[in-house]
């Protein structure tokens, strides 16, 4: 983490290979992706009490993204052979399949309205931006054309 104009830079892992790093709404928790049992993780914003939340499934873990309320994690996994969107609580615990397709579906963000998910999905021929209820019902595809639309996020003022 650092200040935002790049001062008081300070390391808070230690271990290779952790990304995709989402701070909890209030600011108190950081979700991560971590090499170490390859799956998601979440700490306290020091770095402190880092504690596995998917490490348990055996499956690789991707791309965490926290609802606004702060009370949920939504993320895509590796399992059955494809990546798929699911969503726990904040603590690891209920997690739910979202999505059940026969292609990848990858980086989920939280709508900051907590309503919705967007998604990335390779349903179609290329990769297309979806957008979801949080249950995983109402799956609507929102690009258009054979091209490839990736990295989907929300902008809110």
């Amino acid at each position: 983490v650092m200040d935002a104009d790049g001062s008081n830079e300070t390391r808070l892992t230690f271990q290779d290979y952790n990304r995709n790093p989402h701070w909890s709404p209030d600011g108190s928790k950081i979700a991560f992706k971590s090499g170490r049992s390859l799956g998601i993780y979440v700490m306290d914003a020091d770095g402190s009490n880092q504690t596995s939340l998917t490490s348990d499934l055996a499956v690789r873990s991707f791309g965490p993204s926290w609802s606004p309320d702060g009370s949920k994690i939504v993320f895509y996994g590796y399992r059955d052979g494809l990546h798929q969107i699911y969503v726990m609580d904040a603590d690891g615990s209920n997690q739910i399949r979202l999505t059940n397709t026969s292609a990848d579906e990858v980086n989920p963000s939280w709508s900051p309205d907590g309503s919705k998910i967007v998604f990335e999905s390779g349903r179609d021929d290329g990769w297309a931006i979806y957008v979801m209820d949080t249950d995983g019902s109402n799956q609507t595809r929102l690009t258009a054309g054979n091209h490839s639309s990736t990295e989907p996020d929300w902008w809110s003022n």
